[in-house]
């Protein structure tokens, strides 16, 4: 899998740009044929719905907008290792390819430990390969969280 820092960078700014807006320090975008085709942040606090996820919220979208086709095709950047939730929702849309910048361990030093949980371990008991690689850019996305989670 062709790795892009570029793209890993844009989804920490997702991140950022989440937390200003009050949310969650969450970013996640959709690359197709070198291209990013959608983004999306963490919209947990303004939606008040503990399922905006950024990767929840770009898997509606990607749904809505994009043909089966692209979706499979496509390659989901986040700024942090999709949880259990947003691995499910990833696998069902049909995305097939995962780059994280943070890490769920790595995360839970920081946040706390809830549902720790690597998207490896469930993507591995699925029925179709999802390749999966990170931790990429870590110190980069950890600077996000600094002083969010008290």
């Amino acid at each position: 899998m062709k790795i892009e820092e570029n793209f890993i960078r844009q989804s920490i700014t997702l991140a950022q740009q989440a937390r200003e807006r009050g949310n969650h320090p969450f970013g996640a975008l959709l690359v197709v044929d070198d291209r990013v085709v959608l983004t999306a942040e963490n919209t947990v606090n303004s939606e008040k719905n503990p399922t905006c996820h950024a990767e929840t919220n770009l898997v509606q979208k990607a749904i809505r907008e994009l043909k089966p086709s692209n979706i499979s095709t496509a390659t989901l950047y986040t700024s942090c290792e999709p949880c259990p939730m947003c691995a499910g929702a990833i696998y069902w849309a049909g995305i097939r390819k995962v780059v994280y910048a943070l890490a769920n361990d790595e995360l839970a030093k920081i946040a706390g430990d809830v549902l720790g949980i690597s998207c490896r371990d469930i993507f591995a008991r699925a029925s179709e390969k999802v390749e999966v690689a990170g931790p990429f850019l870590f110190e980069e996305a950890r600077k996000v969280h600094e002083g969010f989670w008290g």
